[in-house]
């Protein structure tokens, strides 16, 4: 089938219909000559007319009566010559190999500043929010109902071992005074079965032999003696077991006031810093930065077991064995019932009653502050972390936050041009950085200034910098400065906190300056100047903020405050956090007090621990040395149930003391 016969199949009937509805058409004899070899206006010799075809009557009309031409395509006419446009010209449009489709703008980006927001707290009520609220369904009433009852419960125990002691107990009651002991030791293990039932858990599901389990072994070696009490009528020592079931309760109190508070205080957070710790920071020392925080970084951390607590557990599982060593002896040298009076004894005094709190005190009491800054410690990886010799960058916003620096007027000097002078200003300031630069670029752009550049910008140490603008030297920093580097300054010229600045080595300006401290800053700062491990670097690049001023600003010893030059400030600045780098701590609030108090915080967290858990070891030691000198000469006579009560409350001064360590930051 040739191209006339396809293109009439393809058109339609209706034009079918009209083509042969004509009366005649004349056409050429297309088998001498062609249609361009015809000269215009001429008709062939050989033409022929034919007569109009009229269509079939039935419904379809037969296309094999179609009459056709086997007529060649006409030669593709020769494009006429176009004029050649230079590239690039004013009638020049380039040219496409294949047709453009339809133009689409391109899209804005969106802008959608609170999607880190709502992500936010889309993770924060998935995780903080929810377990705040599991552990305010449990709250803390039962646990401080159980912890008043037990203290009442001692002061009986105590109360009628004391009478004992005095011998103010007649013989025939004696029996009703040991029951009334073992009533009384029996309802402290009633109000202390949660924590007993969590040290059996502690040894059979998790593994480990914690302080709760020595507590209920201590427990049956109590109900034991106190069989041999009723037979021998001797008072048992219930009172200072009654004291360790109220320090486990104690305990358990400041371990879920710590993550309550600690979950609320990621809950209402509105926008989330994690501090983490970069090697190599400044001297070879590392350093604490700001990061992007991430509720992960501590949901995933703070439940786990600390070093000081795996010691502690160590610690009692060696008790165990030595209080059975120390028993054993005492029946080979003397009887069973007073190898089972020292077993009891030794594991009373082998674990002073404070040894419970010497490690939930800390945090409890540095968590109290540290949600009042809204900051949270990322468990005890990120405690260590924050340890030894480290420096803090210290910016403009952490000594003078957004609002604290206003200007206060301008005074000029010399025959300059005032504009010129404030040109001169704002273009010396830009170039150095710091927080002066927005004040100096609205007061430029409120006189609409011009804009210089500055070359061979320096910073002087005496609290100035310097630089070439339009091939002058410029000047500007305090009087002092200006004085030692030869301006000549007026007499009377005298302002407390201003910028003076030279052109040409005459005083040409005077800025007023007004900063405002504020507290939150003033805290920061005497916390991290406190800490002789700690280095202060000012990576500001506002010069005015030198070592007089800063100390006689906040009153702080800048001896540990370290001032790099303008240089090293600017590449300090610039360094980030690694993307995968573990968060120490989390802040929930802008300002530097947040930030020095979670690292001081943590570094006197560590101190109470340890001092807390070396006190505590001597005092268990030497308990222990002392069941053994008795074990070995069978004196039991000591052994008095306000005896055993009087040296667990000696040892609980000093502890209770160490455990308040944290409250000093």
């Amino acid at each position: 089938m040739n191209e006339k016969e396809q293109e009439l199949l393809d058109v339609s009937l209706d034009d079918i219909v009209r083509e042969f509805s004509d009366n005649t058409q004349v056409i050429p004899d297309l088998k001498d000559a062609a249609p361009w070899d015809t000269p215009e206006g001429a008709v062939p010799e050989d033409t022929m007319a034919v007569p109009t075809v009229e269509p079939p009557t039935g419904d379809t009309i037969r296309l094999d009566k179609i009459p056709h031409t086997d007529t060649p395509p006409a030669p593709p006419e020769s494009p006429a010559p176009q004029e050649t446009v230079e590239p690039f010209s004013e009638n020049w449009e380039p040219e496409y190999e294949q047709p453009m489709g339809e133009y689409v703008p391109p899209q804005p980006i969106p802008f959608r500043p609170r999607s880190r927001l709502r992500e936010l707290k889309t993770k924060l009520i998935a995780g903080p929010e929810r377990r705040y609220y599991e552990i305010s369904e449990i709250g803390v009433g039962k646990l401080q109902a159980a912890i008043f009852l037990s203290l009442l419960i001692i002061l009986i125990s105590a109360g009628a071992a004391a009478l004992y002691a005095m011998g103010m107990v007649q013989p025939e009651r004696m029996k009703l005074m040991i029951f009334g002991q073992i009533l009384i030791m029996l309802l402290a293990a009633l109000l202390g079965c949660y924590q007993m039932m969590e040290g059996v858990g502690d040894l059979f599901l998790r593994g480990r032999f914690t302080l709760n389990t020595l507590l209920v072994i201590t427990f049956i070696a109590c109900c034991a003696d106190a069989v041999f009490c009723l037979q021998e009528l001797r008072v048992p020592i219930c009172a200072a077991f009654a004291l360790e079931v109220t320090m486990s309760l104690w305990a358990t109190y400041h371990r879920r006031t710590t993550e309550m508070g600690q979950m609320d205080t990621l809950r209402k957070a509105s926008r989330l810093d994690s501090i983490t710790k970069v090697e190599n920071f400044h001297d070879g020392r590392p350093g604490f930065i700001r990061g992007e925080g991430q509720p992960e970084d501590f949901m995933d951390n703070y439940e786990q077991v600390s070093d000081p607590q795996r010691r502690q557990n160590r610690y009692a599982l060696i008790c165990l064995f030595l209080s059975l060593a120390i028993a054993v002896a005492a029946g080979v040298l003397h009887s069973l019932s007073m190898a089972v009076l020292i077993f009891s004894s030794t594991l009373l005094v082998a674990v002073p009653a404070s040894f419970f709190v010497s490690l939930t005190r800390p945090m409890a009491v540095l968590e109290r502050k540290l949600h009042s800054l809204g900051a949270v410690l990322c468990g005890w990886s990120g405690v260590k972390a924050l340890r030894g010799k480290a420096a803090v960058p210290l910016a403009d916003g952490d000594m003078f936050p957004q609002g604290s620096t206003k200007l206060n007027g301008v005074k000029f000097y010399g025959d300059r041009d005032p504009d010129e002078v404030i040109a001169y200003s704002a273009a010396l300031i830009r170039a150095s950085g710091g927080g002066l630069t927005p004040l100096f670029e609205e007061l430029l752009a409120s006189r609409n200034g011009p804009q210089y550049d500055v070359e061979n910008l320096q910073n002087y140490p005496g609290g100035g910098i310097g630089g070439e603008i339009c091939g002058e030297p410029v000047l500007m920093g305090t009087l002092k400065f200006l004085k030692d580097m030869g301006v000549e300054v007026p007499a009377g010229t005298q302002v407390n906190q201003a910028v003076h600045l030279s052109i040409d080595g005459t005083l040409a300006g005077l800025f007023a300056i007004n900063y405002n401290r504020t507290r939150f800053s003033a805290s920061g700062l005497a916390t991290l100047c406190g800490d002789r491990k700690l280095n202060c670097v000012v990576t500001s690049g506002d010069f005015m903020l030198s070592d007089t001023f800063l100390k006689g600003k906040f009153g702080i010893n800048t001896r540990r405050v370290l001032f790099p030059t303008l240089q090293e400030r600017a590449a300090l600045q610039a360094i980030r956090p690694e993307p995968d780098a573990p968060a120490l701590a989390l802040l929930t609030r802008e300002g530097l007090a947040p930030m020095a108090y979670a690292i001081t915080g943590a570094r006197s967290l560590v101190t109470a621990c340890r001092l807390g858990m070396i006190i505590h070891m001597i005092g268990g030691i030497l308990g222990m040395l002392i069941m053994l000198a008795l074990a070995v000469l069978g004196s039991v006579e000591l052994l008095t149930p306000v005896n055993v009560l009087l040296y667990q409350l000696v040892w609980m001064l000093p502890g209770l003391l160490v455990t308040s360590w944290t409250r000093t930051i």
